[in-house]
């Protein structure tokens, strides 16, 4: 499987120069091909019997050529694979947009998510040395794997440079047996079904005060001088570390559960609509639950184990772990799950984790798959999880 590595650059003002320059580049091509894109859909839409095709990435990148780079010779000055992986980045975008996965694609601004690709002679030399393209050697912090690979990506955040690129390893054999129930939670950021809490980091509520202090002192600075250029720096380093912490957090927990564990269930949590409620939207987002599971999902098949997901509908908090009555009404502030029915109590977060791990249980049985071979099933196998919660 394809695994990314991403490191910080050593680089000096010339070498930054360089990378900013493919920075101002890659943003050119991307925003002349979205808007040529956009006056195409504009054309097709008013005039329905004469449509034009829409182009692909690689008659974008003819069309640059014949008409941007002969007026613009600053694209000379930079690797040809930067505006090329560009316009086939904006490609795959319009393909995620009409297939209905994303939004419409966006014009970049200079300074913001400043990024590129480099394709081509790409190689890592020494242990901490690696070549690209147009900008020569650069150096980095960490020792880079043994690899070849075909392209890299150059970013930017705050006054840092990151280069990230992937690489095939191998699949891990697991010979645990266990399942595992996850529930995320605002108060904690993880409850397992073995009874151990995780706590979140809560790196935004912890900066807070410090970030709202500097962008309070940003106010009224004159924008594009060197005092308001400053404190952009300020907050963008703090808005990186509180970032930083929020990631290593979430690595360390997703590390744990998958290599610990054959089989891992958690909760299709509607993100979305959870950030829709303004009194909790800073609480979750502060958690990084689609992180959480994003990392979740190729470190499972990384350490040769499974991840579940269970159906959104499944009523894991209501349920009661013991007697498998389900509560009809379950207020958030009722912290400790009460039956009424067998008289159990426990937390109802633990209480919630038992549950999903039961559901997966009964689906391994159900599938008539024995604990031997649970480390290697598919989440297709559970697909019965979903009618769980008419039971």
């Amino acid at each position: 499987m394809l695994l990314g590595f991403k490191t910080e650059l050593k680089v000096n003002n010339k070498q930054r120069t360089e990378l900013l320059k493919h920075c101002g580049v890659s943003r050119h091509a991307w925003n002349w091909g979205l808007a040529l894109t956009k006056q195409i859909l504009d054309h097709n839409k008013v005039n329905p019997t004469e449509k034009i095709k829409f182009p692909t990435a690689i008659d974008l990148h003819k069309w640059l050529v014949a008409l941007v780079k002969s007026e613009c010779p600053w694209y000379y000055e930079c690797a040809k694979s930067a505006p090329q992986e560009a316009l086939r980045a904006l490609k795959t975008a319009w393909d995620r947009c009409f297939k209905k996965i994303s939004g419409v694609p966006r014009f970049k601004k200079k300074g913001r998510h400043d990024s590129f690709t480099l394709e081509g002679a790409v190689k890592i030399l020494g242990t901490n040395k690696i070549q690209v393209p147009k900008i020569g050697i650069l150096k980095t912090y960490e020792q880079l794997p043994q690899v070849k690979p075909k392209s890299v990506s150059i970013s930017r955040q705050a006054d840092k440079w990151f280069i990230s690129f992937r690489f095939d390893v191998e699949k891990q054999e697991s010979s645990n047996t266990s399942i595992v129930g996850v529930d995320l939670g605002v108060k904690s950021l993880a409850t397992l079904s073995t009874g151990e809490v995780i706590v979140g980091s809560k790196s935004y509520r912890q900066f807070d005060a410090k970030l709202s202090r500097l962008q309070w002192l940003n106010r009224h600075k004159v924008k594009g001088s060197a005092n308001w250029k400053k404190a952009q720096m300020q907050i963008a380093r703090l808005h990186q570390k509180i970032a930083n912490i929020r990631k290593d957090t979430l690595h360390k927990l997703t590390t744990y559960i998958a290599k610990n564990h054959s089989t891992v269930v958690i909760e299709d949590l509607n993100v979305s609509g959870m950030m829709a409620n303004r009194k909790l939207a800073k609480a979750v987002q502060d958690m990084g639950f689609y992180e959480f599971r994003r990392q979740l999902d190729y470190k499972t098949k990384l350490y040769g184990s499974s991840l579940v997901v269970v159906d959104r509908w499944f009523p894991s908090s209501k349920t009661c772990s013991n007697c498998k009555v389900k509560k009809e009404v379950l207020s958030l502030s009722e912290r400790v799950f009460n039956c009424e029915h067998c008289g159990f109590s426990l937390d109802r977060d633990l209480n919630a984790a038992i549950n999903l791990k039961n559901a997966a249980s009964h689906a391994v049985s159900a599938c008539g798959l024995e604990s031997a071979d649970t480390s290697r099933m598919k989440q297709e196998n559970f697909s019965l999880l979903a009618n769980i919660s008419k039971l």
